[in-house]
Formats: C-alpha cells, structure tokens, sequence
C-alpha cells in the first residue's frame, strides 16, 4: 500500500503519524495527538485513537476510518504501545551478578519496565521477598537461575516462594499469572510440578547456559509473546487495536531499538541513542548488531529532576554553567521544575540549568548502560559460589569491561524534549558531547517529534520505507564531531584537520582545551585528513594519523579537544566553551549573570 497510519499509545498521550507516497518517495504528511484513554472514566483506549485520527484526517484532509472499522482496510495501520504503564516484569534470578543480570538485559531488550529483580544474594529477608512478589502485581514474571546441569535447589526454594506469595497478575485479577521459566533445564520438571497449576506457566531456553554464554532471544521472544497474549487482550480496548493492525503491536521502547537495530545493519555502524524524559532516561545501544537498552528510572527532567542533582551533586550541576549561583537558589530553581513538570524555562538562565541537569542525567544513565553491558567472564576452573563470593575472584568479575566502547560508536542521536527542542540545534550538541564524551569520529542527530517509535513497528513489514522517512522526516543531523583525548600543554596545537568539504579547501588547527565548528550543509559529504599532535588520540591511538568521512549537518564539522589537557572549570572557562560551539552568544552570556546576580 502507498499509505499508512501509525499511532504511538502512551501512557499520557497517542500520538498518530500519516505516512504516504508522495512523488515517488515516503514522507511524513501529518503528526497529531489526543490524551490517551486506558483509566476510568473512558477506560478503552480506541476512544484516544480515534480522537487523534479525526484531529490527524481535519490536518490532512484525509479519510482514515469509516463506520465499520477503526481504521480503513484501504490504509495499513501500525501501532505501538506503553500505555497503562507498558510492559511491567518482575525478574527473579540466582545470583545477581549471573542469571538475574542477564535476565534484566532480556527483559529490558523486550521492552519492559522492572518492577524489581530479587536474587539469591541480595541481602532481603524470606518475608521481604514474599511481600515485595506480592506487592508487585506484574504483568509476569520472568524466572531464571542455575547453569545447564547445575544445581537445582535454588529454583524450588524461589518457587515455593512465588507459589506462597500467591501474586496477581496487574490485568485480569481472576486470570493466571504468567510466568516464564528460563533457567537450568534440569529443574523443569520441579518447575512444572511446582508452579503448574497455580500460575500461566511458559517454559523456554535457559538465559545462561554456561557462565561465559547469554541467549537471551528466546525469553526476549516469549515475553513479547505473552505482551500480545496476555496484556494487550486484558487491557482496555486493545483487542479492538489488535485486531486492526497489519503487524503486531510492540511495546514503544521495543519498537526503538527495531528501527535503530535496523539502520545500525543498514549503514554498518555501532549506535548509542537516549531518550530522556520527564521520570526516565532510556538508553540504547547497537553493538556489533546486538541491541541492549537499559532504563534509569529515577532520572528524568521534570518528576524525578532532584534524583539527578542527588546523584550527581550540586557541584557536577555548577560545572556546566557560565555564572555563579549560590547552591540553595540552585536547588531551589530546580525544585520548582519537580514541584511544577510540565513548565518551561523561562529565561536563559533557566534554560542553561535544565541543559545543566539534562548533561547529567544522560551522563549518569549512559554510565549505568555501560556497567550493565559487560563482557562475559571466560571459563573458569572453579565453581559458580567460589567465583562469586572469593575475594580474589569477585574484584576479577567486577573488572570485567563494558561492551560499550565509545571509540567504535558511529552515531549517536538523541531524543526528548531537552533535546529535539533546545532553541539552538549547537546546544543539543554540546549536550551529546558532554554527556556522552566520544572518542574519534562521530555523527550526531536528534529525533525531531519523537517518531522512531512508530517507524520501529513500520519496519516489521516495510524496513526500507521505514529508514527512508527515519532518515528524511525524523532525523536532524546534527554534523560529525571529531574528539580527541590525551595530556598536553593547554593551548597548544593538539589536531590539523585537512580535506575538501562543499567544494572548497579547508585547513583548521585546533589547540588542546579548545572546541570549535565549522558550518558543513546537510548533504554535504566529504573526506578530511586528520592529523593528531604526538600525545592526542582521536580512535586510533595516541599521535596516530587518521581518515574520515564528514558528514553535514545543522551545525556541520565539530573539533572538539577539551579533554586533550587538564584545565580549571570555571564560568569563564564555561562560557568560551558555549560561544564557540554557536550554543549561546556573549549577550545570552551577560544576560544570564545578570538573571543570576538579581536571584541572588
């Protein structure tokens, strides 16, 4: 077909986009939004979806539903979904640092919200244990623990526990719960025998085979299995919306990792991505085409803003300002965004301590992203418990590295409102590159109106349609950045930069300390030479020469060698570093003084 409808359920708001064939290519022709329906009094979540498609078909002068059907059979319609809350797991694992990790990684590449993760070492009483699976009321439980032809005691003491703790699924009180076994194969029989007849029982692979082996595809699978089954038909209204879509509907942060899964295979690239919003930083990743997502659920920009500045300290938040400002008028201005979520800031000064916060919390969730993405350890002679609870041994496994290595990331985009709409595209930027601190070449863009959500389900059936609007209606590139680390004298030359961009010659000198931009147009591709001095690395290696493609952008070439020396941070230092980039300008600069100096 050459037209498609996709909506977004949310859990406040449905977002529904029109996608259609318009002279030979697929463009985004029309975005609109309605508050989602899923709580009383409505309580069906089709009344949402159709107010968005009535406001969608009065903005494009289109017909997509009729009498008989939520949306027309003549328009494929796509869907995803986290209304309601998404979908919630509770994770049970052995050992924490073992199967429960490796549980919470398939459950989190499902795209589900943990509610909690109870393992055998973490330190809860058999009461708090009972209570807390009482409490939950997840959607279902995922049950993991022991290696292939390992023990199996664990698994009947934490299924005894489950049965005694007797929890109800959040959806269909009078229902079963679901809980899904993917643990040491020699327990299911136990499993079967225990936790058979009071529970929706699913049986699949074990997530940790050996201790050096993850195969989380198959719990990954049967969760989004049991989403479909269980949860969509149990929730209010999605029977109709299942029923109408051409494709499955996906929980939203699943259908954000299918579409940048899909572009990082297209393009043959490692991707970071961020979706920072007003309780939660999601962070995802494809990694030598593996895709990972982590969820820091206590930082966000507006109900859960204070977590930030009490995880990362009032003085991390001060380092990202030009101005001075006393810490309890700080807290204060930041209190009052948790106090009222939805306000904007409404001067410069405001907006710099949100961009503030914002560099922070990305920076604190792209550290827990990496910490949980470790290399596996390698065979070992000893046992599981003497691996894990030998001193010797434990700082071992604590050492093993991230996968995330942030030389070989070849894009990162970021999402949520801080971002997509910071007045200046040079500040949403300069947040990516404080937040994130690459090394080497980098693109970077944004998600301009938070649509890879609804290109992730497209691409079930239409990949290439899907990449094609990605990358022509949803991205704003942002250009290529170029960063350097090492240790060198401050101010001297620490890169020459060398090529052909749009037709013309450039030559560009940077010293250490420095960040600077060079306006490069959007479809501006071009080759450079990159020549690094003796103690910088720019990916390859300390002082190591280099060949990259540049790619244009809203800003366009970025050199960036602040973390080439060691330098006092202060406001001065700060504001050069803002108005060389084209974030704000000296008036911006003088004016947020200013508005500091009257608070205080």
């Amino acid at each position: 077909m050459d037209s498609f409808v996709i909506t977004d359920i949310g859990s406040t708001t449905t977002k529904a986009l029109w996608i259609a064939n318009k002279d030979g290519s697929y463009r985004l022709l029309g975005r609109a939004e309605s508050p989602t329906t899923v709580e009383a009094p409505e309580e069906d979540v089709t009344i949402g979806v159709r107010a968005a498609l009535k406001k969608l078909e009065k903005q494009c002068q289109q017909q997509f539903a009729d009498e008989h059907n939520l949306v027309s059979p003549k328009i494929e319609y796509y869907s995803s979904s986290s209304a309601g809350g998404g979908l919630q797991v509770l994770v049970i694992g052995l050992f924490s640092k073992v199967t429960a990790v490796s549980a919470q990684k398939a459950a989190l590449g499902a795209g589900a919200i943990l509610l909690d993760v109870i393992s055998n070492d973490d330190k809860r009483t058999l009461y708090e244990r009972i209570e807390i699976i009482k409490q939950a009321r997840p959607d279902m439980v995922l049950l993991t623990g022991g290696l292939d032809g390992g023990d199996t005691d664990f698994v009947v003491e934490f299924s005894d526990i489950i049965n005694s703790a007797n929890p109800k699924p959040r959806f269909g009180e009078s229902l079963k719960l679901p809980v899904i076994f993917a643990g040491n194969g020699q327990a299911i029989p136990l499993i079967e025998d225990t936790l058979g007849i009071n529970f929706d029982l699913h049986v699949t692979d074990n997530i940790r085979p050996e201790m050096d082996l993850e195969n989380l595809q198959p719990a990954r699978d049967q969760l989004h299995e049991l989403f479909l089954s269980h949860v969509m038909q149990q929730a209010p209204g999605y029977k109709k919306v299942s029923e109408a879509v051409a494709a499955n509907i996906m929980p939203t942060p699943l259908a954000f990792g299918h579409i940048i899964s899909e572009l990082s295979e297209q393009e043959k690239i490692d991707i970071l991505s961020m979706d920072i919003g007003g309780a939660t930083t999601d962070i995802f990743s494809v990694l030598s085409n593996k895709f990972n997502r982590t969820v820091s659920a206590n930082l966000g920009m507006s109900y859960s803003i204070a977590n930030v500045v009490q995880q990362s300290g009032l003085a991390r938040i001060k380092h990202w300002l030009p101005f001075e400002i006393a810490d309890d008028l700080l807290e204060n201005i930041i209190g009052e965004k948790m106090l009222f979520p939805t306000s904007l800031p409404q001067n410069v000064m405001q907006l710099m301590i949100e961009q503030a916060v914002a560099r922070e919390a990305i920076r604190l969730a792209v550290e827990h992203h990496s910490n949980l993405i470790r290399e596996l350890p390698s065979k070992r002679d000893k046992g599981l418990k003497q691996l894990l609870y030998e001193p010797s041994l434990k700082k071992k496994w604590d050492q093993t590295a991230s996968l995330l290595e942030m030389n070989n990331i070849g894009l990162i985009i970021g999402s949520g409102g801080v971002l997509s709409h910071a007045p200046r595209r040079n500040q949403a930027a300069l947040m990516l590159l404080d937040s994130c601190c690459p090394k080497g070449v980098t693109r970077l863009a944004v998600d301009s109106v938070f649509m890879m959500p609804h290109l992730g389900v497209l691409a079930q059936k239409h990949p290439d349609i899907a990449l094609q609007v990605l990358k022509d209606d949803c991205f704003i590139p942002l250009g290529t950045a170029i960063t350097g680390i090492g240790k060198i004298s401050p101010g001297s030359k620490s890169v020459t930069v060398s090529g052909v961009l749009n037709d013309e010659k450039i030559l560009l000198e940077v010293n250490s300390g420095e960040i600077k931009y060079l306006p490069v147009p959007e479809q501006v591709v071009g080759e450079i030479d990159i020549i690094p001095a003796k103690g910088v690395d720019i990916g390859n290696g300390a002082g190591k020469k280099a060949k990259a493609t540049i790619v244009g952008g809203s800003i366009g070439l970025i050199i960036d060698m602040r973390l080439c020396c060691e330098q006092e941070n202060n406001p001065v230092t700060q504001a050069k570093h803002l108005i060389s980039i084209g974030a704000y300008n000296e008036a911006d600069i003088q004016e947020a003084r200013r508005l500091a100096d009257e608070v205080s």
